[in-house]
């Protein structure tokens, strides 16, 4: 079973995510990689460690699986949009500052089946006698008549 946390728009550089992604990419356990961000003087494993949160909670609210059986299988750090801003320099010259964003994909794997209460809703209808169904207007079957 495949978990998936995504965080979009981060305002750190994808150069300076994957270098910080390139070093926990085979550690394998998502503790064993909180672990070693929080030990990364990088602020893009602040960063990251956020995303690798948001998966283990996925897993465990939305699944109902433990950490223990949990690997990470993908890290994708993609480029987001560029807010190009600018520095005024003399002469009347323009410098351009590009403030780069990022786009963050985890991807944890477990083997573990997930308990079957968890998430599943069971949306009864029932008709009551002499209820009126009413459709709205625009499938009411007006018709246009063209000029």
């Amino acid at each position: 079973m495949l978990i998936k946390a995504e965080q979009k728009f981060a305002r750190t550089s994808p150069r300076k995510l994957r270098h910080v992604a390139d070093s926990v990419r085979g550690v394998g356990s998502p503790q064993q990689v909180l672990d070693y961000l929080a030990q990364t003087p990088q602020r893009a494993g602040v960063v990251l460690a956020k995303v690798v949160k948001q998966a283990l909670g996925n897993a465990k609210n939305n699944f109902g699986l433990n950490e223990e059986g949990l690997k990470i299988k993908e890290m994708v750090i993609g480029e987001g949009p560029t807010y190009k801003r600018g520095q005024p320099v003399s002469k009347g010259r323009f410098h351009p500052i590009m403030k780069r964003t990022s786009h963050i994909r985890i991807i944890i794997e477990s083997e573990d089946k997930p308990k079957s209460d968890v998430k599943q809703k069971v949306v009864k209808q029932t008709k009551k006698e002499g209820a009126v169904i009413r459709k709205p207007a625009s499938a009411a079957g007006r018709k246009t008549v063209g000029k």
